[in-house]
């Protein structure tokens, strides 16, 4: 039995169109209902242009979703560091782990959108030097230690300590990786878990196999240790009780967000635009190189025991949440997650199985049982004639 974990991961990726305020009340919904799923984490990120992304702050999303939940994990996926003075993010870090009854999980990264680094005057190559920064200094408020004092060229501290300590003795952090060997690196460093973003993409799946060693260098040498329970591969899926349903639910959202999204906002020199929704699907889920699974539970069983096997390991498997399908499919999608792969990866049904499997394989034992029971009943007058008359159950009956 394995004890992989699953979660979710909500950007959010919404279509633009939508009623902006519906929106964020349906995505605390499906919070709840992975909470109630028994999901083990969820993270959600920060962005401020393109219109698709409209969670601005990861905090105040999270402490809307830990009124409405009890249990499962609540990640800031993640906090664009550079954006941000580091007391400050570690502050509201404490905070929220309080409202949550110790249940976050902090996750940073450098910033993805370079629109958002424009508009807030950010020069792209400062950034994940950064978040290297802003972590040491995070980790180390965090942690309670002396009053210290720190300049940066871009921050400042004086006699700084926090007034309150986070509910968690260590609060984990998680670093996001898409491609190159920076994110694990940094995870190495500052002992952090990992959020693989890029796993998403056709490049990204193929870097995964050496990824998780720029990890162990880098602790290696910073004297540390890293775990892979602690590194997270994200996924695309659409599920349904079978692939045409799963093809037909998911193949105009998916259309809509690769080339409007994905490619025109994201990466136009870089991302194919298709023709048709089901070229789509073809593309994203059927092709070489595929990286996500438009199909049914026992496609994103095979796909995750691929995923495990080409990385060596990893301790949690997060979902990508998207608009491929309408509100009613998506969570059904979910559940049939909750349902049936998750048992299936981690086993819980394997003794199930065992226990259908011997007793079907020694019938013959079975039988002479019955048989057993039905010679005493029957060497015996008075029963036997019970039996005459009303059957075994009634024998049965006269003997209870």
């Amino acid at each position: 039995m394995t004890d992989m974990r699953f979660g979710a991961f909500l950007a959010p990726h919404h279509p633009i169109g939508e009623n902006p305020t519906l929106q964020l009340q349906s995505d605390l919904e499906l919070v709840q209902s992975l909470d109630e799923l028994g999901y083990d984490e969820f993270w959600c990120g920060e962005h401020h242009s393109t219109g698709w992304e409209i969670i601005a702050s990861p905090e105040l999303f999270l402490a809307a979703a830990a009124e409405r939940t009890q249990r499962i994990k609540l990640g800031t996926g993640v906090i664009s560091l550079p954006y941000h003075h580091p007391f400050m993010v570690a502050q509201r870090l404490v905070q929220l782990d309080h409202q949550s009854r110790g249940r976050v999980i902090f996750g940073s990264g450098p910033g993805a959108l370079p629109s958002d680094a424009h508009t807030l005057g950010l020069d792209p190559m400062l950034l994940r030097d950064r978040q290297d920064e802003a972590m040491g200094i995070i980790r180390k408020l965090l942690n309670g230690e002396d009053r210290f004092s720190y300049e940066s060229d871009w921050f400042k501290l004086r006699d700084a300590k926090l007034h309150l300590r986070p509910l968690q003795k260590d609060m984990e952090f998680a670093v996001a990786s898409i491609v190159s060997p920076s994110g694990m690196t940094l995870a190495g460093k500052h002992q952090a878990g990992v959020l693989s973003i890029g796993a998403m993409v056709e490049e990204g799946m193929r870097s995964l196999p050496t990824q998780w060693s720029f990890a162990e260098d880098s602790a290696e040498k910073h004297g540390n240790t890293v775990d892979r329970k602690n590194w997270r591969i994200v996924m695309n899926w659409h599920l349904a009780e079978t692939r045409e349903e799963a093809r037909k639910q998911a193949k105009d959202g998916l259309f809509r967000h690769n080339n409007e999204y994905s490619v025109a906002a994201l990466k136009p020199d870089e991302g194919i635009t298709y023709k048709t929704p089901d070229d789509a699907v073809d593309g994203v889920a059927f092709s070489d190189g595929s990286t996500a699974v438009i199909g049914t539970p026992d496609d994103l069983v095979t796909k995750i025991k691929e995923m495990i096997n080409m990385t060596g390991g990893f301790g949690c498997v997060i979902g990508f949440v998207h608009d491929w399908a309408n509100r009613e499919n998506t969570l059904k999608s979910w559940d049939l997650v909750a349902r049936y792969v998750i048992p299936e990866i981690n086993g819980l049904v394997d003794d199930y199985r065992d226990s259908y499997k011997f007793v079907t394989q020694n019938r013959e034992t079975w039988t002479r049982a019955q048989e057993a029971v039905m010679n005493k009943i029957t060497s015996n007058e008075r029963s036997a004639k019970i039996m005459e008359t009303q059957g075994y159950e009634g024998e049965k009956a006269k003997t209870q």
